[in-house]
């Protein structure tokens, strides 16, 4: 990873960080998951409990029975009030986040490259994705912190050896969790930028729609949003295989421990160990760490499942803290023309907009000379706009020299333009 990447994923978590710094829906959701864990070792103990009162009779069970039956409430009330909580502090983290991010796109400064269809998806489509992010991934991450540890305590109370045989499998799956994290964080920066492509292809396309209809050129503009949205279809296949696949690797590993403690439990009951173990099992505490096992990669496997809202937060984090930085850089000075009809060269100049990989326009030349029309043909994309804006000083002077020289046209002269030639020099 380089010191760029490093740097821009340290923007991004700050800027997160300061998104959710109202957290108490956080931590109210996280202590809601907390008591669902604790819930869940009250119904390994009845279930365990009530197997082994069967053969007392009804009375014996009943205890048990009610201890099962008041967790299996307990955790589904924990489930649905922390899912609750989470939705409604990301409905207020995004409602904050998106007034912040349309007043920064109604006051951009001059010499942004941004179009109106990136920030449309900015403040649409990126600032839904911290959605997941609040509700799901951060009482998700404390969670998964706590409550493995509090399995593995009930575990070991029952099972020294069962619990020893979820610590050793536990370093595999957090492996497993971390490098799938970093293949899903590269495949969701790669589909956000191909949806702010389509989004700004697509508004820029309906602005000029007029244009096109008189151009023909409908099939063709067709054909270029078809391509891109082909383009988006397969990054967004991309972060879903990514995410498919982590998942099977998680599971692989939360079932083989599973099953290790099923196969220790059942044969240091039946007597058939090939080793010596220092503990018997009874049929109670077999079935009560056989029922807990699950459990304890229960918060992992939950944090697995979001792990990618986080990756799609920080992307979008990355792109949103662009935009506000944007409305609160230094205003480029616009130039002021006199009365009298300049002429304009440029010599070998050259737009690269802050954040850019490459120049919008390179080492262009060529003179405007006044009372003349000098037209700028070229693809879409290949830099006309960003010249005019040169000409506004509304784009940034990169490189080479912007020469203005005023030349005094006589009043007849000037007169005697046509329409179209003043509307081209103002």
């Amino acid at each position: 990873m380089t010191s760029i990447t490093k740097d821009r994923a340290r923007v991004s978590r700050t800027y997160l960080k300061e998104m959710v710094a109202d957290g108490g829906s956080v931590r109210t959701s996280t202590s809601l998951l907390v008591f669902d864990t604790v819930a869940a070792i009250g119904f390994a103990a009845g279930l365990a409990g009530g197997v082994v009162a069967v053969s007392s009779g009804v009375s014996a069970m009943l205890p048990w029975a009610v201890l099962a039956g008041a967790s299996g409430i307990g955790r589904g009330a924990c489930a649905m009030l922390a899912a609750r909580v989470g939705a409604g502090g990301a409905c207020r983290a995004k409602t904050r986040l998106r007034r912040r991010i349309v007043t920064a796109a109604l006051h951009r400064s001059p010499g942004s490259d941004a179009t109106t269809g990136t920030l449309m998806s900015a403040a649409v489509d990126e600032v839904d994705a911290i959605d997941g992010y609040v509700a799901r991934f951060l009482p998700a991450r404390i969670a998964a912190s706590i409550a493995p540890l509090i399995v593995l305590a009930a575990t070991a109370v029952a099972s020294p050896i069962a619990a020893a045989i979820l610590v050793a499998t536990f370093f595999p799956f957090v492996g497993a969790m971390i490098l799938a994290g970093g293949a899903a964080a590269d495949a969701s920066r790669r589909q956000f930028v191909a949806l702010a492509r389509l989004s700004g292809v697509f508004a820029d396309r309906i602005g000029a729609l007029p244009i096109v209809l008189a151009f023909r050129a409908e099939a063709r503009e067709a054909r270029a949003l078809g391509e891109a949205s082909e383009d988006l279809a397969r990054r967004t296949l991309g972060v879903l295989r990514v995410a498919f696949l982590s998942s099977g690797a998680l599971e692989f590993f939360a079932a083989l421990s599973v099953a290790l403690v099923a196969v220790y439990a059942g044969f240091n009951l039946l007597g058939l160990l090939p080793f010596p173990v220092p503990e018997t099992l009874t049929l109670g505490r077999a079935f009560f760490v056989l029922a807990l096992a699950p459990e304890f990669y229960a918060p992992m496997r939950r944090l697995a499942a979001a792990y990618h809202d986080r990756r799609a937060a920080e992307t979008a984090a990355e792109r949103l803290a662009a935009v506000e930085q944007a409305s609160v850089a230094s205003a480029t000075v616009v130039p002021t023309w006199p009365e009298a009809l300049p002429s304009i060269r440029f010599d070998s100049v050259s737009v690269r907009y802050d954040g850019q990989d490459r120049a919008a326009v390179s080492d262009v030349s060529f003179e405007v000379r006044a009372g003349t029309i000098v037209a700028l043909v070229g693809p879409s994309g290949s830099g006309k706009s960003s010249l005019l804006h040169l000409l506004l000083g509304l784009a940034p002077l990169s490189g080479g020299v912007f020469r203005s020289a005023t030349t005094t046209l006589p009043r007849s002269a000037a007169s005697r333009q046509s329409p179209r030639g003043r509307a081209s020099r103002r």
